[in-house]
């Protein structure tokens, strides 16, 4: 008894401390300092939380920018299963389903270039990744300007405006977010 009273006493205290004190300070400071990022980096348009700025959505109508393809499982961009394809580059499911998305992007982009950006036909690591390269937006303006009937430069415009650029230019490459541009886009001109 006299080993086995410090014992408890030490994990009942170790168990407040770890898993009740600490968690309420951590997060107490999380919602004071980082708001935003606390609660999910939620965007709102029209009082209304349309996603976050953190996980992609499926895109897939002509009006609006798509973006990287989900690796998730059941459904798209599904946050519970968090998860890459797993399959190595030479993997033929790979390369039938690389082929079948190139296909399909060039049928819904007739007029743009022939070579389809490699982020518009691959998942990321984790198969939530809001982010497709400036150049994988531009490769779909035409389409998007076309069917929203506004001019070609005002859509380039919209995606300079929501490019975002690494702190350190060699920290990272510059992205846009697929989710916020399509607000903006929005924004701009109402889907029909």
């Amino acid at each position: 008894m006299s080993i086995l009273r410090p014992a408890l006493t030490l994990f009942v205290l170790l168990a407040l401390v770890t898993g009740g004190i600490y968690p309420l300070i951590v997060t107490q400071l999380a919602q004071r300092l980082f708001p935003v990022q606390a609660n999910g980096s939620l965007l709102s348009a029209e009082e209304r939380v349309r996603g976050s700025a953190l996980i992609g959505q499926a895109f897939t109508r002509p009006d609006y920018f798509w973006g990287r393809p989900s690796a998730t499982a059941e459904t798209p961009y599904n946050g519970a299963a968090s998860s890459g394809s797993n399959l190595a580059a030479n993997n033929p499911a790979l390369d039938q389903a690389v082929r079948e998305r190139v296909a399909m992007l060039r049928a819904a982009n007739p007029q743009a270039s022939r070579s389809v950006p490699v982020d518009l036909v691959t998942a990321s690591a984790s198969g939530l990744d809001p982010h497709i390269s400036p150049a994988a937006a531009r490769w779909q303006a035409t389409r998007v300007a076309t069917v929203r009937q506004l001019p070609l430069s005002a859509v380039q415009q919209l995606i300079d405006d929501n490019t975002e650029r690494p702190l350190l230019k060699f920290s990272g490459e510059p992205g846009v977010n697929v989710v916020k541009l399509n607000m903006a886009l929005d924004a701009l001109a109402p889907a029909r």
